[in-house]
């Protein structure tokens, strides 16, 4: 019996293992897709052939071609597909912990840099996407209201170390980090500009300390 026990627990993880390898092929087509060709022109048979399975995967998958774009962009900003929501995982954990207003806002620089240089792309997909498609729109929406959300939590983090600069309330303190750590910002430096990846952290990080604190 505990050989029989063992087997099964191993053949699980080899199945999970496989269905995430899977996951993430479709994602990957998915994503090179709706670069190409745009989100509206993606078909999900197009997406299913690009990654090599069949079209019942996708749907049993994802359950739909919105479905498919909403899935990458969770990955994309985890950084895998643990169903973890952000603000629990171990960067923003780190900022949470850490005493020093300076260094928190250097580790968040540092931490949200990597997520949007993931999930940048994505956006630009999703915000074309929302032109012609409503559902895409609303979710959007939504998205953006929880980026809010986050950066509110992070002043609340930050000011329980310390007051932020004279006159400066923490609404809008997040409003200001939200603004400076959107896709929009991110893609005029990074594409618009040609700025290397860490020459945007530096920057965010010097800005907000600037900004921010007294």
């Amino acid at each position: 019996m505990p050989k029989v026990k063992r087997k099964r627990t191993y053949d699980s993880a080899l199945r999970k293992q496989q269905a995430s390898q899977t996951r993430m092929r479709i994602l990957d087509a998915a994503q090179g897709l709706f670069a190409e060709r745009g989100y509206a022109a993606s078909t999900v048979e197009a997406i299913a052939a690009a990654a090599g399975v069949a079209v019942d995967t996708v749907y049993a998958g994802f359950g739909s071609k919105r479905g498919v774009l909403q899935a990458l962009l969770d990955v994309r900003v985890g950084g895998d597909e643990a169903r973890i929501d952000l603000l629990d995982r171990a960067g923003p954990q780190a900022v949470r912990r850490e005493r020093d207003q300076e260094v928190q806002l250097a580790a968040f620089a540092a931490d949200i840099s990597a997520i949007i240089e993931r999930a940048r792309p994505v956006d630009d997909i999703i915000r074309g996407a929302a032109a012609v498609d409503a559902g895409v729109a609303g979710f959007r929406a939504k998205a953006q209201a929880y980026r809010y959300g986050n950066m509110r939590q992070l002043i609340s983090w930050l000011t329980a170390n310390g007051p932020l600069r004279a006159g400066l309330t923490e609404d809008d303190a997040a409003a200001i980090v939200w603004t400076m750590t959107s896709p929009e910002v991110h893609g005029l430096l990074r594409v618009g500009r040609g700025w290397s990846p860490e020459r945007y952290a530096a920057w965010l990080r010097d800005s907000l300390t600037r900004i921010l604190l007294s």
